[in-house]
Order: C-alpha cells, then structure tokens, then sequence
C-alpha cells in the first residue's frame, strides 16, 4: 500500500483531500506545515507528499528545497491558491514534480497522484531483463542482440510499461496518463505513434512483440 503525506494548513481542505485519497485504499499520514511534515517523515515512509505553499512555520517551496537537498526523489504535487506563471516556476525550480491550482479538483488530485506513483515506481525498477533485451532506464536503451538502442524518453517509457506486465490489455487512455501525465495538446493519436516507432525499431526482435487488442488497446508478448 502506498503512503500519501498530505501537508495543508486549511484544516477543511486537509480533510477533504486525506478523505478522497484514503477511498482510493492509500494509506494517508496528514501534517500542517513543512516542520511537521518532516517529523513524520523521520518516523514513517511515505511515497508522495501533496503538499500546500504557503504555510506557517515552514512553506512548500521550503519543504521542497529541504527534501531535495537531503537528496530524497519521494514524488511532490504542490497545491496553491497562486496561479502565477513565476509560481509555478518557483515550484519547479524548487524541485516539485506536479502543480495544481485551487480549488482543487479531488478526482483530478487522485489521477496526477496515480501518475506520479507509477512513474516513481517504474524508475526505481531501473532495470528489466526479457529473454536477451535488458531494458536500462536510467541510460534510456534497450540492449540486444542487434546491439544497443537508444530510445527518446518517451518510447522508452512506453515499451518499458508494457513489457514490465506481459500479456497485460493497456488501453490507449492508461497509457497517456502513465506516460504523458497531465501534458497538454497529446491525444490517443500520440499512443499510437509511439507504437508504430517501437513496432518499426523491434520488428525482427526474437525477445518481444507489441500487439493490438482490437478495440480495447496494445500489450507486449515474450516470445
């Protein structure tokens, strides 16, 4: 089960979000300000902070630089009433990974959450071995008989998914939300794109195939 820390000094908003993510079955710890934050985190694991900026004691881009400079890679989706564009920069320089702009949408809170933990847990796989293809992700190749392939980040993400779970049906909507999160201007076309580029690169592959599912989206098989 996954840890959500949710740090958010609005009382009522704290509850509402802790609420939500606990119907998704997450384990949810709840802090008020960055300094309680990092109490819990020196007593509890936590896989993603949602996190407020500004708020007493100790704020979110605070937080966030405390985090990072202690070199923790923990996922961060930061929530602000601000929506200036200097803001946001802030935040990400700081080093979130998300930003949302309240009020938030609790049902958009929990697919920016799903997104950010799947993609957290497929870099920490770092590695994936089938039959005689090791796929590397901190490097972005595919290593195999032919040789070395290096893939854009986004191939690379797409044919790592699918062969983590062989066999496996991923509809063309899982795989924009994995993959390309809450980007804008991509659509299903972008999916199946990247399948053509993978199928081209990997067609005379003895390790793997990407096949269709007609009507309900792509999955690997191993050979």
């Amino acid at each position: 089960m996954f840890s959500i820390l949710v740090v958010e000094d609005d009382a009522s908003l704290n509850k509402m979000m802790t609420a939500r993510l606990k119907q998704e079955a997450y384990h949810v710890l709840s802090a008020f300000d960055g300094e309680e934050a990092l109490d819990i985190m020196d007593v509890e694991h936590v896989d993603l902070i949602v996190c407020d900026i500004m708020m007493p004691r100790m704020d979110g881009y605070e937080l966030t630089r405390e985090l990072r400079d202690a070199r923790y890679t923990i996922p961060i989706l930061m929530v602000t009433a601000k929506d200036q564009i200097e803001d946001m920069e802030k935040g990400f320089v700081a080093g979130t990974d998300d930003y949302m702009i309240k009020p938030i949408n609790l049902a958009e809170l929990v697919l920016r959450v799903k997104a950010l933990l799947r993609r957290a847990q497929l870099a920490n796989e770092k590695k994936l071995v089938v039959n005689n293809a090791v796929l590397d992700y901190d490097s972005l190749t595919v290593k195999d008989g032919e040789g070395t392939h290096e893939l854009p980040p986004k191939e690379f993400f797409l044919l790592f998914k699918l062969l983590s779970s062989p066999g496996k049906i991923f509809t063309r909507l899982e795989i924009l939300d994995d993959i390309w999160g809450m980007e804008e201007d991509v659509d299903e076309r972008n999916v199946d794109a990247h399948i053509k580029k993978l199928r081209r690169r990997f067609e005379t592959s003895p390790d793997f195939e990407i096949r269709t599912v007609r009507g309900l989206g792509y999955k690997a098989e191993v050979k």
